[in-house]
């Protein structure tokens, strides 16, 4: 699936009421995006698009898993998305965008769901991602480990303190 022509559809050739569409996107599909954020992943897309007078209702149903950064270790980890969304598309003078409803030309007809999938994909992704507990690259968290500001401010507290400071801190103040 390295072509993205299959997600472009013709609203305006769509005959019945009720049209579904499935997808089995894989590594090709994020490699033919060219994206950063997700590395690939194994989904299972579902587009139900309700054609009614005037404009397209599109229900979006996403499941399966991406290949993603952990925040902690930076190896790849197993993301699980489960997602549904829902698109309004209307046909008119020029393309746009506003909220969740999308203008097609009317003169071209065509959408492109490959973007939208994407954009749902990575807005299903939380905010923090990491591997399961103990499941981190150990050679990058012992180097975390190292350099982290709990351990330097442990090392800190052992230090004898600065007699200056010491004076200042024997000082009443409440009177």
């Amino acid at each position: 699936m390295g072509s993205l022509e299959s997600f472009q559809i013709d609203l305006k050739g769509l005959k019945q009421e009720t049209t579904v569409l499935e997808y089995n996107l894989d590594d090709s599909f994020f490699g033919a995006l060219d994206v950063s954020e997700v590395k690939g992943g194994s989904l299972h897309v579902s587009v139900t698009i309700r054609k009614s007078a005037g404009f397209f209702e599109l229900l979006f149903n996403i499941d399966g898993t991406v290949r993603i950064p952990c925040d902690l270790c930076l190896d790849d980890m197993e993301q699980p998305i489960e997602t549904e969304n829902r698109l309004l598309a209307k046909l008119g003078e020029m393309n746009s965008e506003d909220d969740d409803t999308v203008m097609v030309s009317e003169d071209e007809g065509i959408l492109d769901l490959s973007w939208f999938i994407y954009e749902f994909v990575a807005l299903a992704i939380p905010i923090k991602h990491v591997h399961a507990p103990g499941k981190c690259n150990p050679a990058m968290i012992h180097v975390l480990e190292e350099h982290s500001t709990d351990r330097s401010s442990d090392e800190e507290s052992t230090k004898p303190l600065d007699p200056r400071w010491a004076a200042l801190m024997e000082l009443d103040l409440d009177d």
